[in-house]
């Protein structure tokens, strides 16, 4: 399907240009002066580029581009810095972003100060103190990103510890991996959940030691019952704040698409009005939940193209938990069980098998892309077994189905995968954040080495893409590039050297191939004549510098259809 926006142009005495008549308009701006890494094979750099509206319609030597831009084109010196396309979110959700980006902020270290629950306990109440007025008329309190690997005690807060910030407003703790959490007794009460609840299919309520009664931390579904009976509290126009909140937060870490994984119809509908209103500073793209949000994929905002920086792309579908709060699926048990459960621990799945079955079949039905959240093995046995399933009744077509996270993958796996069409979008930011915490807690020496199999995919000639997952961390993309080259830990370690990937591969994961596995590489993910002018401007060179100094690399400026975000 051909989707282009732009003439692909042409390249004409070692000059791209964006075709016969970009080529008779003056471009209104050039870019040089420093270096220019365009991601585009046919010419990886480039002395100067120039950018007309919102398109980029020359790239080449700086003689080159000056003459197709003609005299009255506007310069702009990079000053030394470099220039690369804009990073492509492969799979996150802006819309919690902008929750993460308002509340009170729980993450560790480097992220945050939530090194221990004291801490956590003295962040809340500074922040409650701060934002009395949004506490007042809201009557909630919400905290996001602890993680109990991190934490000194090395496990979760509990009821009675948030109790302690307050027992009359409800206090709600989201844990990083956003799969658990930790509720007061006024937030318990104020969801419906009474001395003895049942658990959920798919989650778990903790109890207190020798008893029926929750001890307030959540896992899964039993915590997106709370979350939702809680979030009602905030009304339409806070949710719309967070939504425009989280794409500003995006724009500084040099993203210009972002993605927002299983959205509900309602946030869908808000982001359609934000971007009718030219509220979004880039672009959206949305992937509703399969199991809840079908709904909107039979209205006009399921589109191919984007309409006010906004479109609907496909579904998402999710399969299981997260293995740093080990509750995402395996195959074989846990290296260390969590705390009550046996030594035979796997983690469990999130829905039936014959749902996951009936939702891909849906989505093969309707020719609708989907992405299918799998970071246990067992959980992407099933997605392999749900995709060969609707490949044979519907018949084979490029329908791109997308493996998102995918930490566990089995080399037989990667095989399947590769046969099936399946894109993985892999979490390499693991390898940093929690590669200790894998190695000695959650699946032992040996797994460990093999989370996020990049260097794997890549030697089986696969496309592969690398996300964040915000807000399960920043969606910090330079942290992302470090995380895939070098795989280094918060000690140091190197959690499996042969799945690290030179730099200009990780680039591809960030910025063409992820505009690749949304069917957007003929107008993003590089710096080619035709294409979006979207790009982002660094303060050093990733090619060049040491790959351990990638992560503190600095966005300086965010171009957006040609036009500079403000980062502020």
């Amino acid at each position: 399907m051909d989707r282009r926006l732009f003439m692909t142009g042409a390249v004409s005495g070692g000059l791209a240009l964006g075709g016969p008549a970009q080529a008779q308009t003056a471009a209104t701006t050039i870019f040089h002066g420093g270096s220019i890494r365009t991601i585009d094979d046919a010419r990886p750099t480039a002395e100067a580029l120039a950018v007309r509206g919102a398109a980029i319609v020359a790239v080449g030597s700086l003689e080159e581009v000056q003459a197709a831009a003609g005299r009255a084109a506007r310069r702009v010196d990079l000053d030394g810095r470099t220039l690369l396309p804009g990073f492509f979110d492969p799979h996150g959700h802006v819309s919690m972003v902008g929750l993460q980006a308002r509340y009170a902020n729980l993450l560790p270290a480097p992220d945050g100060e939530g090194n221990d629950i004291a801490a956590l306990q003295r962040i809340t109440r500074d922040w409650m103190n701060r934002h009395a007025a949004l506490v007042r008329d809201t009557g909630l309190v919400i905290g996001f990103g602890y993680d109990d690997s991190q934490l000194k005690e090395r496990r979760h807060p509990t009821r009675d510890e948030l109790d302690a910030i307050s027992d009359a407003v409800p206090v709600l703790f989201l844990h990083q991996s956003g799969h658990l959490g930790a509720a007061n007794g006024a937030a318990l009460a104020a969801a419906g959940v009474g001395a003895d609840p049942a658990d959920p299919p798919g989650g778990v309520f903790r109890r207190k030691n020798g008893s029926r009664e929750p001890d307030g931390v959540l896992e899964e579904t039993a915590l997106f019952a709370v979350m939702g009976a809680l979030f009602t509290r905030l009304d339409a126009e806070a949710n719309r704040q967070m939504i425009v909140e989280g794409a500003r937060y995006y724009a500084r870490f040099g993203y210009t698409t972002a993605q927002d994984g299983r959205s509900s119809t309602d946030t869908c509908r808000m982001m359609a009005g934000l971007a009718e209103a030219g509220a979004l500073p880039i672009d959206i793209l949305s992937f509703p939940d399969i199991l809840t949000s079908t709904d909107v994929m039979a209205t006009p905002l399921y589109r191919r193209n984007y309409q006010g920086r906004f479109r609907i792309g496909g579904v998402k579908l999710t399969l299981d938990g997260s293995p740093q709060a080990k509750t995402a699926w395996l195959s074989q048990p846990y290296f260390v069980p969590p705390e009550g459960q046996p030594a035979s621990w796997r983690g469990y799945p999130a829905v039936t098998e014959q749902q996951a079955l009936d939702a891909v079949d849906l989505a093969f039905a309707n020719d609708w892309q989907i992405e299918v959240h799998a970071n246990g093995d067992a959980a992407i046995d099933l997605m392999i077994a749900a995709v060969r399933e609707a490949s044979r009744k519907h018949g084979a077509r490029d329908r791109r189905p997308v493996l998102i996270h995918g930490q566990t993958t089995r080399m037989d796996q990667l095989d399947d995968l590769k046969g099936l069409g399946i894109v993985p979008s892999f979490f390499p930011m693991h390898t940093f954040y929690w590669g200790d915490w894998h190695r000695d807690s959650v699946l032992g020496p040996r797994r460990a080495e093999f989370i996020s199999p990049c260097g794997s995919a890549w030697r089986r000639g696969m496309r592969f893409t690398s996300h964040h997952d915000a807000p399960v961390a920043n969606p910090d993309a330079l942290r992302v590039l470090s995380a895939t080259v070098t795989r280094r830990t918060r000690s140091g370690d190197i959690l499996g050297p042969d799945e690290r990937v030179p730099v200009e591969v990780a680039l591809k994961a960030m910025t063409l191939w992820a505009a690749w596995q949304h069917y957007e590489d003929d107008r993003k993910g590089s710096l080619a004549p035709g294409k979006l002018a979207d790009m982002v401007l660094l303060d050093a060179d990733p090619v060049t510098i040491d790959p351990d100094r990638l992560a503190g690399i600095k966005v300086t400026d965010v171009y957006k259809d040609g036009r500079p975000v403000e980062l502020s």
